[in-house]
């Protein structure tokens, strides 16, 4: 799957690339701390937030817990 910017890419497919040498190197062989990564993870997220806030995607939206609670069956509000 590709990255919301194009700036992203490359922290997306370094990140990709950690978290998919520590699946199978690591967290199949049950060593399940996945702090290896984060630091990939973080770089990506903050590239992804800036792309979003400029193309004026709410992060509120984005972040909000909505499983399990009466939200997640409402569909979302429409902006006019």
């Amino acid at each position: 799957m590709n990255s919301i910017g194009e700036q992203c890419k490359k922290f997306k497919d370094d990140y990709d690339a950690c978290f998919n040498a520590w699946f199978s190197d690591k967290f199949l062989k049950g060593e399940t701390n996945n702090s290896l990564c984060e630091p990939l993870f973080k770089v990506y997220q903050e590239c992804v937030k800036k792309v979003m806030k400029e193309q004026n995607i709410e992060l509120q939206e984005i972040e909000k817990d909505l499983l399990g609670t009466n939200s997640e069956r409402k569909p979302p509000s429409k902006k006019s």
